[in-house]
């Protein structure tokens, strides 16, 4: 039902300097065994919980880096540690979920969720999902410290990109930082339809296609946020940020314009 233990290994190769923690949650001892060894073999210290109150008291004692998490558990789901855990702190969080449940999807990236998987799924993919959130979560510190950015003005919808928020006519609407990304990658090609395999490499940093139905999920959540009428399908294609035709192309204005 519940265990913790904590490993060491050599640091990954995308993640210098210190060992980053891993909290893998999940109540089968087959899966979460799996997860833990291929993430100890990539550099990462790891501990696991099986239960939802174990997952939020080792988060709070332990601070990961990165949650892996799955919906179903013991105690309490999933949805509430991510809700939870994110109170305390924001951390990234991967979400396993099962297989075909869209539901289960949405309201985690609703929670705060960054990424979902679907069972069943490779070791190799979760320990290069968990690689690429981590390297994102890095880029945002960088970026949070450069001083440019500005604000991108797109008819009713303004993006702050100092300060990573977003509004609808004048309401602030919140976003995962997964959406908020791929927000962005739509809004500085307006009306330009990108290809889910363009997105994905832009935002996920995949190099291949294997997750496309990771960014029609998030596409869902996003325009649930936004406005559906904001970004257009391209059945077979991918997607667009539609924006009115006297914003668009928009300019970024600086900040304080």
């Amino acid at each position: 039902m519940n265990s913790t233990q904590t490993t060491g290994g050599t640091p990954a190769a995308t993640t210098p300097g210190a060992q980053r923690r891993v909290l893998v949650v999940e109540d089968d001892p087959t899966i979460v065994d799996a997860i833990a060894r291929r993430l100890r073999a990539e550099g990462f210290q790891v501990q696991t919980a099986g239960d939802g109150p174990a997952a939020v008291e080792t988060a709070e004692a332990w601070q990961p880096d990165l949650l892996v998490l799955d919906v179903m558990l013991p105690g309490f789901d999933g949805l509430e540690v991510c809700r939870r855990v994110q109170a305390q702190r924001p951390v990234p969080v991967l979400m396993l979920t099962a297989r075909d449940d869209e539901t289960d999807m949405l309201v985690g990236l609703g929670v705060g969720a960054d990424d979902y998987m679907t069972k069943p799924f490779s070791m190799r993919e979760v320990a290069a999902r968990v690689h690429v959130l981590l390297r994102r979560v890095e880029r945002a510190a960088l970026a949070a410290h450069t001083p440019r950015t500005g604000i991108l003005r797109l008819g009713e919808l303004e993006i702050d990109h100092a300060q990573r928020r977003v509004r609808v006519t004048g309401e602030d609407v919140h976003l995962t930082p997964t959406e908020f990304d791929l927000l962005v990658c739509l809004a500085h090609s307006p009306r330009a339809v990108l290809s889910r395999e363009q997105l994905l490499a832009e935002v996920w940093d995949w190099a291949d296609a294997s997750g496309t139905r990771t960014v029609d999920s998030h596409i869902k959540a996003l325009r649930r946020k936004i406005g559906a009428d904001r970004i257009r399908t391209v059945h077979g294609v991918g997607y667009a940020l539609e924006t009115p035709a006297a914003a668009a192309p928009a300019p970024a204005a600086s900040e304080g314009s």
